[in-house]
């Protein structure tokens, strides 16, 4: 076993209670699903979610139920690997796959800039329409949410949490709101969430889809999980972490449905406001903005951009967590979260300064779109690690995923797989 916990500085921070009601012992692992949940909602997931309603209506939907679902059960394996091993994913592929170490860690951190990048752009965006910030100018002031960061972990996970849940429920209130001032056709909406065979014989619809499920199914919060539910002091017997794997997996359930529930707000309003108004192309979240003001009121923009200065700022929580998790058990290399915070950013800063300068506010969704597939290119890298360590008793012991639950996330990994050659099969071809 490593000497070095995943994150040391949080690491059994937070008491869990021995005594008491379900709800009692339940309260002390709320938060960690909250934190995740913050990654499957973050300005990469408006741009995929914009532009696909805006072009095909409530196709997608099914996509957004499937995607959720499939990351209700993964952030649950996630949970249960965590606590039953007390390491994190990047920590056992470390150990369990030595030769693989660094393309994993190569991989991971792209995905992290990947996802850095659609939080930099997203943010520099949302600063343009409430305060009239030019976008070079707000695509650097977003470095400075490393200050940000490190103070929120100075005050204490329980802090962070309470901070990023609190941005997650004013993110559904601006969302609830704006679907219903959008007034969509809810017959249509439920038959929304039946899957479309154009699906997969729409190329368009397909790169849609899997920037959906790049951006909802993210690989640097299978990573994040596994570290963050060992946040809490549970029981070191098997009772005591057979419970907290229970109500870890309760609280992440819970948390994804919160942001299904936002995903899904995304595309209805876009299909709702944009589709059935005629505007199938809209990709840009400056343009769906401006757009909202004639087609629904004035009101409806204003909590258009303040939802997703939110998503943007909690999402810079989860990506310089992932990060320390990814560094320091792949490589066991430390870096101050401050310090680790601007080496990913300006990592992510430079394509998004060289696209804004190029292209203007107009080359923005091409960069948001491509982002989330390319962390839907790089999944499978771990979910197929993180379904070797839970189907291997020993590592797992007597906590091992049960069967149901492998079998289940082996059959993921199998779809993303073969979706993933699908897209690359028709971007080669042409077809």
């Amino acid at each position: 076993m490593l000497s070095q916990p995943s994150l040391p500085e949080v690491h059994r921070s937070v008491a869990v209670p021995r005594a008491g009601g379900v709800l009692r012992r339940f309260a002390a692992f709320v938060g960690p699903g909250y934190l995740v949940a913050t990654g499957y909602m973050d300005p990469g997931n408006w741009a995929t979610s914009i532009a696909g309603g805006s072009a095909f209506g409530y196709t997608l939907l099914a996509v957004a139920l499937l995607s959720s679902l499939m990351a209700m059960l993964l952030q649950s394996i996630c949970a249960r690997v965590g606590i039953a091993t007390g390491r994190d994913l990047a920590q056992l592929c470390r150990e369990r796959f030595p030769r693989a170490t660094y393309p994993l860690w190569i991989l991971a951190e792209l995905a992290i800039c990947a996802t850095d990048l659609a939080e930099l752009i997203g943010t520099a965006i949302a600063l343009e329409l409430l305060f009239g910030i030019p976008m070079m100018l707000g695509v650097v002031l977003t470095a400075l949410d490393a200050f940000l960061i490190l103070w929120l972990q100075n005050k204490g996970v329980r802090w962070l949490e309470a901070l990023v849940a609190g941005f997650l429920l004013l993110i559904c209130l601006s969302f609830l709101a704006q679907v219903v001032l959008s007034h969509p056709v809810w017959g249509d909406l439920l038959r929304g969430y039946i899957p479309s065979t154009s699906i997969l014989s729409n190329r368009e619809q397909l790169y849609l889809a899997m920037g959906i499920i790049g951006a909802t199914v993210m690989p640097h919060n299978l990573y994040l999980h596994t570290a963050m539910v060992q946040s809490r002091d549970v029981g070191r017997d098997e009772a005591g972490k057979r419970e907290a794997i229970r109500f870890a997996g309760w609280d992440s359930t819970i948390a994804l449905t919160v942001a299904l529930l936002v995903n899904s707000a995304i595309l209805v309003v876009a299909s709702a406001v944009f589709h059935v108004g005629g505007q199938h192309e809209v990709a840009e979240l400056q343009d769906a903005y401006r757009l909202l003001t004639p087609m629904v009121g004035a009101g409806a923009p204003f909590l258009f951009a303040v939802a997703l200065l939110l998503c943007g700022l909690n999402s810079t929580v989860t990506a310089t967590l992932a990060g320390q998790v990814v560094m320091e058990g792949f490589v066991r290399l430390k870096l101050r979260p401050m310090v680790r915070r601007l080496v990913t950013r300006s990592i992510a800063i430079v394509p998004a300064l060289v696209v804004t300068w190029l292209y203007g506010d107009g080359g923005t969704a091409e960069l948001l779109l491509l982002s989330q597939v390319v962390l839907s290119l790089q999944l499978p890298f771990a979910v197929i690690p993180l379904m070797l360590v839970a189907s291997d008793r020993r590592v797992m012991g007597r906590l091992v995923a049960p069967g149901w639950q492998r079998l289940l996330g082996w059959a993921i990994a199998a779809l993303i797989v073969t979706l993933n050659v699908k897209l690359l099969w028709d971007t080669a071809t042409g077809g």
